[in-house]
């Protein structure tokens, strides 16, 4: 089916009081895996690309996107394309021109004035596009090393920052961290139903491969709505290569060892989805 705006799949899931599961990313056996593992369970998904996937792929966002385009328009459920963490407005105008349907726009390195500014300028710009915009308020602790242990996003900031800009949806700090690697995070529950009831626009959770299964179940529970995984099919890949490369040290086709990593991260896709829409294990 033709790929659908991200605003509708996450207007969806918060009127179904549900959550709706953005994945990351980088080659196209990620594309691959997240679409077969939501076929499989016959739910929606966010196919996301982040600023430092496109410059993995040399600074170009077309191919990239064009890829998770294809991919997506070949796919039984419906399949949205958003651009994450971007910083570079070139960037998000390409993006946006090349067929996302959304952009996460990240001021949050800046102060919180040059953010507003900032943020409102491109969201003033991707509604005259037809694009949904994501901001950030609140530092996310380990993006690009910058942690702030403790840090969060206060309610009544958050209510200012989200009426000044137009944003759309909103990515708070609640206890999770970018990149982590053990699932021991917890999350502050009270904040985010405080944030839900602050904040008109729906909650946007990243770093939420390091968040246990019922954290994140209680989290959409509270009112977070589109929930951001990279980090766990990105373990899942390398563990998968480690273990073929290692029981076969004669292996060149890539093709022997990008199956296995392919099935392993859509098998964590899979989970995730599942946990993200509260449907039990």
């Amino acid at each position: 089916m033709p790929a659908v705006a991200t605003a509708e799949l996450v207007t969806a899931a918060r009127s179904a009081g549900r959550g709706i599961a953005a994945f990351n990313v980088i080659t196209l056996e990620h594309a691959e895996a997240i679409t077969a593992a939501a076929e499989a369970a016959g739910l929606p998904v966010v196919l996301q690309i982040s600023e430092n996937a496109v410059a993995f792929h040399g600074g170009r966002v077309e191919p990239v996107l064009a890829g998770a385009a294809a991919v997506a328009r070949a796919a039984s459920v419906p399949v949205a394309l958003h651009l994450d963490h971007v910083e570079s407005e070139e960037l998000l105008r390409a993006g946006v021109a090349a067929g996302a349907t959304s952009v996460m726009f990240d001021a949050s390195k800046l102060p919180y004035e040059e953010n507003l500014r900032a943020t409102a300028r491109l969201v003033e710009w991707a509604h005259r596009h037809d694009a949904w915009v994501e901001a950030e308020l609140g530092e996310v602790g380990g993006k690009d090393g910058a942690h702030a242990p403790g840090v969060r996003t206060d309610p009544a900031e958050a209510a200012a920052f989200t009426a000044a800009t137009g944003v759309d949806a909103l990515a708070v700090a609640v206890g999770s961290s970018h990149a982590m690697t053990d699932r021991s995070a917890r999350l502050d529950h009270a904040l985010i139903a405080a944030l839900r009831s602050a904040v008109p626009v729906p909650l946007v959770l990243h770093g939420s491969s390091g968040v246990p299964d019922e954290e994140l179940r209680k989290a959409v529970a509270a009112g977070m709505v589109k929930i951001n995984i990279g980090t766990a099919l990105n373990i899942a890949f390398t563990g998968a290569v480690r273990d073929h490369l290692a029981a076969d040290a004669a292996v060149v086709d890539p093709r022997r060892y990008l199956r296995p990593a392919r099935d392993a991260m859509s098998a964590v896709v899979g989970h995730m989805l599942r946990v993200v829409a509260g449907i039990p294990a």
